[in-house]
């Protein structure tokens, strides 16, 4: 994996909330934020007193955003954390393995769809159903999304998520449970994938290191792993208590 692709997703939620999704967020020079509604992410310009302390000014009372980081988060007492685990970036470094996105008989036969505000409330159901991680109700806002439907109804759906110069975030891969072993997940995948590099940009994603099978799919979808992070919850610190 080239240096130079790690050293440009190192910062990636601050690049992504400072250039191209600056209008989905909020926040200073110091820390900055996703609006609540879109993404639960945030990020600091560097790991200060100062830039915690703007960050504590961001939140609502019992209200958590998520940070990316290389090492555990050193937080001032305003703050409380948990962490939540590790995380693999993985980025498209090359094709794909022969039949990795393909389905099979009728699945093989199942059109994909653009999903666009009107199929909101039914991506919220299929992602309360699925849990594939954080996804709210103007989270569609932040790139183009897809899916496939069975009889009129959304079984599967996947979608762009974080966005800098040259990088696309790959996100909210979902497959109804009916519907899972059947390449339908791998299938949208590498729809995103071309549509993305066809505009010159360069696919990535995140997953937990202890996702085994969905690691071995997207290596078979030619993704490979290019850093681990530590992924923590960040909230104000209830009354008394003091910071993680």
């Amino acid at each position: 994996m080239s240096g130079s692709i790690q050293a440009t997703l190192e910062r990636v939620i601050w690049t992504a909330l400072t250039t191209r999704q600056a209008h989905l967020g909020q926040g200073d020079a110091l820390a900055r934020r996703y609006l609540a509604d879109v993404a639960p992410f945030a990020a600091l310009a560097d790991e200060t007193p100062a830039a915690y302390q703007a960050l504590h000014a961001l939140l609502q009372p019992h209200e958590q955003v998520a940070l990316l980081s290389q090492d555990e988060l050193s937080l001032i007492d305003a703050l409380q954390a948990t962490r939540l685990g590790l995380l693999h970036r993985m980025v498209a470094t090359r094709a794909a393995e022969a039949g990795s996105d393909r389905g099979s008989g009728s699945d093989a036969a199942l059109d994909m769809i653009r999903l666009g505000h009107a199929d909101t409330d039914e991506m919220l159901e299929l992602v309360q159903k699925t849990k594939p991680g954080p996804f709210g109700k103007r989270t569609p806002e932040m790139g183009n999304y897809i899916g496939m439907r069975d009889g009129g109804r959304l079984i599967a759906m996947a979608g762009e998520r974080m966005r800098i110069d040259g990088y696309v975030e790959i996100s909210a891969v979902c497959v109804d449970e009916n519907w899972r072993g059947k390449g339908l997940a791998g299938r949208l995948i590498q729809i995103l994938r071309g549509e993305i590099e066809r505009r010159g940009e360069t696919p990535f994603l995140h997953v937990f290191s202890e996702n085994r099978s969905a690691i071995s799919l997207y290596e078979r979808l030619g993704f490979e792993v290019c850093g681990t992070f530590v992924l923590t919850r960040v909230g104000r610190a209830e009354s008394g208590s003091a910071g993680a």
